[in-house]
């Protein structure tokens, strides 16, 4: 059970936390347990992790502030392993080196430079730099599976919802429907056709006009037909 002043120690430090938020940084105590707190780890930008959300715990001693506490983290990152406590010099693999001053923040931000370094440590993993790339793109979506992620941090469900959203509309934009939303090349088909009766037309109109005969070339024609009939009977 943890001492009076483990309790207030982390409480007051949860409230710092809530009021001055450090950048890339996010932690909460467990509603039943404020020795186990949960944290997410932003990955900053220019670096293989960026993009990516690390979810993790730490475990205070009842002595905390004056026993360091231990930390992992959960989240597939390519970097620390998950699940397996993690050797810094601010956790319970190095008591001797504990600094009571130091904080959950102070913790936390340690950590997450720790990240971005690529020194071998208890707890660390080697792993290229494309695979760290890959992690990171997938982090959300694996912190949102677990439930007690899901509890503590709800606006980063909200942001894994977003995406899928954003994501899904992409791939089945709707197309509006009616008249108006005809596809480009029905339209041509459709013009075409008009113009290709046009032409349909000035084709006939002409070939009629040069069948038909002018009625003027047959009135004089009948009236020179009949002069030369009435010729000889002129004459007589």
């Amino acid at each position: 059970m943890a001492e009076k002043s483990c309790v207030k120690r982390l409480q007051k430090e949860y409230r710092a936390l809530c009021k001055e938020p450090v950048s890339h940084v996010v932690a909460r105590p467990s509603p039943n347990d404020i020795l186990e707190w949960h944290y997410v780890l932003e990955g900053s930008e220019g670096t293989p992790f960026a993009g990516g959300y690390y979810y993790g715990k730490i475990n205070f001693p009842p002595e905390y502030p004056y026993k360091p506490p231990g930390i992992r983290m959960i989240t597939p990152n390519g970097r620390f392993m998950t699940q397996k406590k993690i050797c810094l010099s601010m956790s319970d693999f190095h008591p001797e080196s504990w600094n009571p001053m130091w904080s959950v923040s102070s913790i936390l931000t340690g950590l997450l430079s720790f990240m971005m370094d690529n020194s071998p440590t208890t707890g660390s993993v080697n792993t290229t730099v494309s695979e760290k790339l890959r992690l990171a793109k997938a982090s959300l979506a694996f912190n949102c599976k677990n439930p007690t992620f899901r509890k503590l941090f709800p606006e980063y469900v909200d942001k894994h919802n977003k995406q899928q959203q954003l994501v899904s509309e992409h791939l089945s934009p709707e197309s509006p429907q009616g008249e108006n939303s005809k596809p480009e090349t029905e339209k041509v088909v459709n013009s075409s056709g008009k113009d290709v009766k046009k032409v349909d037309t000035l084709r006939n109109t002409r070939r009629n006009q040069k069948q038909s005969f002018p009625t003027w070339m047959m009135l004089l024609l009948v009236s020179i037909f009949g002069i030369v009939m009435a010729l000889p009977l002129l004459q007589l």
